[in-house]
């Protein structure tokens, strides 16, 4: 292979034998060398392939301030999701994982921790990629000796979470987007009242539509765990947000002819009643 560009001495950009972009990193690898040069393959630890267009670019100019630690921590994990998650992963999540982490452990150093308020949410809803970034803490550790916790884990999920969302077609985007939007339209209209879109409780229901609509958009199969006694006592205890919720239910039925599990309709009828009074959002 030869040198394309070099973006630090220890990590190179390269075209494979198929005319690939490829990064390869190793220790002194560009050293002294420019574009054009052959690589010395006794210097190279890992090579990763790139097929998005424009991210060797975004990578170039993150490591000029960004150790290429990072980018070989983030280059494990993405290995490790590709293994453990059913979707494609995006190009771009080299760089936003590998900025994220970079800023994480500058943040942990300065000893600002930062809670996630979404944390049982994308634990609830997002459990693979919640595991993934699990052990995703674990590798971090042993390269940098800093433990993060579960609300770190928290947003690198979600860091897959939308990388595997941009690898969806404009087709499926738009749909999950429709859907989105209409519910919260069914909700608006069922309380009459505009919801407060700067509430936590607001970002909590948004993810959860969002999850229910990509469920929708990839057919995903229906599963239940929760239990038919504590569905009715859902709809005993908020008796308006469980009407709103059956019309929300029957929307998806009409839209897409699926039907959503009882655990999604417990939680959509607790995200309805959380997110549409004014008091508890209030507090």
């Amino acid at each position: 292979m030869k040198i394309e560009k070099v973006l630090n001495n220890n990590v190179i950009m390269a075209k494979n034998e198929t005319n690939q972009e490829v990064v390869v990193m190793g220790k002194g690898l560009a050293f002294h060398r420019k574009a054009g040069d052959t690589i010395d393959p006794t210097k190279i630890e890992k090579a990763f392939i790139l097929q998005k267009y424009g991210v060797s670019d975004k990578l170039a100019k993150l490591l000029k301030d960004t150790s290429e630690l990072y980018l070989n921590i983030s280059s494990n994990i993405i290995d490790y999701a590709k293994l453990h998650l059913t979707h494609k992963l995006d190009d771009y999540l080299y760089v936003a994982l590998t900025d994220h982490i970079s800023f994480a452990v500058s943040r942990y150093k300065q000893g600002i921790l930062l809670k996630n308020p979404l944390l049982w949410e994308i634990k609830r809803y997002y459990k693979p990629e919640f595991q993934v970034a699990l052990k995703a803490l674990d590798m971090i550790e042993k390269e940098t000796g800093f433990r993060f916790d579960d609300d770190e884990a928290a947003s690198i999920a979600l860091h897959l979470v939308n990388s595997q969302l941009s690898q969806a077609n404009m087709s499926a985007v738009f749909q999950m987007t429709e859907i989105v939007n209409d519910i919260l339209k069914i909700v608006e209209d069922h309380f009459q009242m505009e919801l407060d879109e700067s509430s936590v409780n607001y970002e909590r229901f948004l993810m959860h539509l969002r999850f229910v609509a990509s469920e929708f958009v990839r057919k995903e199969k229906v599963t239940n765990t929760l239990d038919e006694l504590f569905y009715e006592q859902i709809q005993q205890k908020f008796p308006e947000a469980f009407q709103c919720m059956q019309k929300v239910v029957s929307y998806l039925k009409e839209k897409a002819d699926q039907e959503i599990s009882i655990d999604d309709k417990v939680y959509l009828s607790v995200h309805i009643h959380r997110v549409t009074n004014r008091h508890q959002n209030s507090e």
